[in-house]
C-alpha cells in the first residue's frame, strides 16, 4: 500500500516534486535537443554522402560514356570507309583485294588503335565469314559468322551495341588480352540501299580505362566503385570486393537510388547511377559504419554536452528545491505546532517572497484566531445567560396561559360568552406561539393562530373588519416558520383597514404552485405611497445582506416595514435567498404581501 501511495504524485513531498520538476526542465529539453541534433546530423551527412557519391559516379559515367562514344564513332567511320566497303562487298580487282587493299585497310584500322589508346583490337568480318584485323586472329577453319557477337550485331540491324566481356570467343590477339580484361562492342554494317547486312565491326575496349576511371574514387576506407551491365554481369570490379555479385532485383526502376543490405555479416550501403547511353550501372559500395564516422564524432560531443547539462541540472535542481522547500518545511512545522494548540507560536523571517507573505499571513491568522476564541468564549457566556433568561421568560407565558384558562372557565360559568371567546382566542395565541419550542409548525396550526388573532380583532372592530380565507387543502400538511402570517395580518389591519373609511376586507390565499408554497395577504385598505413603498422594498432587499433595517433608520416606514423585514429575514435565514416575501401596493386601493416558501412536509 505504501508503494502504491508513493506512486501518487500528489503525495510526494514538495522537495521531491521540485527536484523532479527542475530535472524535467533541464534534462528533457537537453535530451530531446541532443536526439534532434543527432538525427539532423545523421540525415545531413547521409544526404551529403549520397550527393557526393552520385557526383563522383556521374563523373565516372561520363568518362565511360566518352570512351564508348569514341568506339561508336569508330564504327561509323569504318562503315563509311571505301576499302572496308570493297572488302565487305567483294568488289574491285582481285589482286587489289588480296594485296594493297588489305594493307590499306589494316593501316586504317591501325590508325584507330594508335589514336585511341583504349582500343585493344579492331576486327571487320564479312557475311561470308572472312575477316580483316590488325591485332585479332581467328582460329583456323572457324567462320566469324558463327560467333555469338556476330549474330547479336546482325540482330541489332546496324545499331551500336555493347556486348560485354567476350567469353567463349574463338579468337586471340598478339597482346593476348584475357577475356576479363576487355569489353567488346559491335555494330552491323548495313547496305543503305538493300538494308542487307554486309558484315560486322568488332572493337575491344581495354578494361584498364574503366578501372582507371573507377579505381581512383574511394568511398571511406574500404569503399569502391563497380560497374555492371543491364543483365547484372560485372563489367568492372576491384580485386577484393565487399560483395561479388549484385542482383538487378536490388536496384529500383529509377536511374539512381540508394539501398542497404547485410552481406556476410556487414551492413553495406549501395549508391548507384545508371547511364542511359551505355546502359551500364555504376555502383558505389561501402560499409555503413564508415559513412557515419563523422556523425559518430559529432554524437560524442552531443552526448558529452547532454551529460554535462544533466549533471549541472541535477546539482542545480537539488539546490533550488532545497532553497524553496526548506522555508516551506519550517512554516509547516509552525502550523503543526499551532494545530496542536500552541497559538503563541509565530513565524520569524525577513523574506519578501511568497513564503514570507505566507508566514506573515500565518501570524495574522493566529492573532485573529485568538481574538475569535476570546469572542466565542464571551458569546458562549452570553448564550448561557440568554438561555437562563429564556427559561425564565417561558415560565411567565405558561403561567399567563394557565391564568387565562381559569378566566375562560369563570366567564363561561357566569354566561359571559363574549369575554370567554376573547380569552379562549388569546389562550390559543399563547399556546400556538409557544409550540413546545419548535421553530417550524404545520400550516394548519399557523392558520389557526391567525384565526384566533382575527377573532380578537373582529370583536374589537366588529363590522368594520372582515376576514376571508381561500386555502388549498392539500397544502395544510406543509411546515412553515411560525408567526409569519400574524405580523402581515396585523400590518394589514393597522396600516390598511384602520386608515380606510368604511368596512375593510382582509383576504388570505394559500396555494401550492410548482413545488412552492404561496401565501398572499391582501387588503383593500388605504395602500402605501410610492416613496414609502420603495423604502420598505429597500429594507427587504437589505435583510439578507447587511442585516435587518432598524426602525429608526427609516422613520417613514418605521413600524410597518420593520415587521415585514423581520419575517422576510427569518425566511431567508431558514431557506435561502431565493425565498422570502414581496410587497405590492397602490395608494388608495390596497396592499398585497406575498410569501414564497418551499413546499416541505
Amino acid at each position: 500500500m505504501d508503494k502504491i501511495r508513493w506512486l501518487e504524485l500528489n503525495d510526494w513531498p514538495i522537495r521531491y516534486k521540485l527536484i523532479m520538476h527542475f530535472l524535467l526542465i533541464w534534462m528533457l529539453p537537453s535530451i530531446g535537443l541532443g536526439f534532434l541534433i543527432n538525427w539532423t546530423v545523421d540525415s545531413i551527412i547521409e544526404r551529403q554522402v549520397t550527393d557526393n557519391t552520385l557526383q563522383l559516379i556521374g563523373k565516372v559515367n561520363r568518362s565511360l560514356e566518352y570512351y564508348v562514344g569514341n568506339l561508336q564513332n569508330i564504327t561509323y567511320f569504318m562503315s563509311n570507309n571505301p576499302s572496308i566497303r570493297q572488302f565487305l562487298d567483294g568488289t574491285g580487282d582481285e589482286k587489289l583485294a588480296e594485296g594493297r587493299n588489305h594493307y590499306e585497310t589494316r593501316q586504317f584500322l591501325q590508325g584507330f588503335s594508335t589514336l585511341y589508346s583504349e582500343v585493344a583490337g579492331i576486327l571487320i568480318a564479312s557475311d561470308s565469314g572472312e575477316y580483316i584485323s590488325n591485332e585479332l586472329y581467328a582460329k583456323d577453319g572457324y567462320r566469324m559468322t558463327d560467333e555469338s557477337w556476330y549474330k547479336e550485331a546482325v540482330d541489332n540491324q546496324g545499331i551500336f551495341k555493347i556486348v560485354g566481356h567476350p567469353f567463349g570467343r574463338h579468337m586471340f590477339s598478339h597482346v593476348n588480352y584475357r577475356d576479363s580484361e576487355v569489353v567488346s562492342v559491335v555494330r552491323a554494317i548495313v547496305d543503305p540501299d538493300t538494308q542487307r547486312v554486309l558484315g560486322v565491326a568488332l572493337i575491344d575496349l581495354k578494361l584498364r580505362v574503366i578501372a582507371e576511371a573507377a579505381k581512383d574514387v574511394r568511398l571511406g576506407k574500404s569503399g569502391y566503385l563497380m560497374v555492371i551491365d543491364d543483365k547484372g554481369e560485372s563489367i568492372y570490379s576491384p580485386a577484393k570486393p565487399l560483395v561479388h555479385e549484385i542482383s538487378t532485383d536490388w536496384l529500383a526502376d529509377g536511374p539512381s537510388g540508394t539501398l542497404s543490405k547485410v552481406v556476410d555479416g556487414n551492413r553495406l550501403q549501395f549508391i548507384y547511377l545508371k547511364s542511359a547511353f551505355t546502359n551500364w550501372t555504376t555502383i558505389g559500395v561501402f560499409l555503413k559504419r564508415e559513412s557515419v564516422f563523422e556523425a559518430r564524432e559529432i554524437q560524442f560531443y552531443i552526448v558529452s554536452f547532454v551529460f554535462l547539462v544533466c549533471l549541472f541540472g541535477i546539482a542545480a535542481s537539488y539546490l533550488l528545491s532545497h532553497s524553496i522547500s526548506r522555508p516551506i518545511g519550517q512554516l509547516t512545522n509552525f502550523m503543526q505546532k499551532a494545530e496542536s494548540g500552541d497559538l503563541l507560536i509565530r513565524y520569524i523571517g525577513e523574506r519578501r517572497d511568497e513564503v514570507g507573505m505566507l508566514g506573515r499571513s500565518f501570524n495574522r491568522m493566529l492573532t485573529e484566531i485568538s481574538k475569535l476564541i476570546h469572542l466565542t468564549e464571551r458569546q458562549e457566556r452570553q448564550k448561557r445567560e440568554a438561555e437562563l433568561r429564556t427559561l425564565t421568560a417561558h415560565i411567565r407565558p405558561h403561567f399567563l396561559y394557565n391564568t387565562l384558562d381559569t378566566i375562560h372557565w369563570m366567564a363561561r360559568r357566569r354566561d359571559a360568552e363574549d369575554v370567554a371567546e376573547v380569552v379562549e382566542s388569546l389562550s390559543k395565541l399563547f399556546r400556538i406561539g409557544l409550540s413546545k419550542g419548535s421553530d417550524r409548525i404545520p400550516l394548519a396550526e399557523e392558520l389557526a393562530h391567525v384565526e384566533s388573532y382575527m377573532k380578537i380583532q373582529r370583536i374589537r372592530y366588529r363590522d368594520k373588519l372582515a376576514f376571508t380565507e381561500e386555502i388549498q387543502q392539500d397544502a395544510l400538511h406543509y411546515y412553515v416558520p411560525k408567526l409569519v402570517l400574524q405580523p402581515l395580518v396585523e400590518n394589514a389591519i393597522y396600516h390598511g383597514i384602520k386608515e380606510r373609511r368604511g368596512p375593510g376586507v382582509i383576504t388570505l390565499v394559500v396555494s401550492e404552485e410548482d413545488g412552492l408554497l404561496m401565501m398572499r395577504v391582501s387588503d383593500n385598505g388605504a395602500g402605501i405611497k410610492w416613496d414609502k413603498l420603495e423604502s420598505i422594498r429597500s429594507g427587504l432587499a437589505k435583510a439578507g445582506g447587511a442585516g435587518m433595517t432598524a426602525p429608526e433608520e427609516d422613520a417613514s416606514a418605521q413600524v410597518q416595514g420593520y415587521g415585514l423585514v423581520n419575517v422576510h429575514e427569518r425566511i431567508r435565514l431558514t431557506y435561502g435567498d431565493e425565498y422570502g416575501l414581496t410587497i405590492d401596493s397602490e395608494f388608495g386601493a390596497g396592499t398585497t404581501v406575498t410569501i414564497v416558501l418551499p413546499a416541505e412536509s
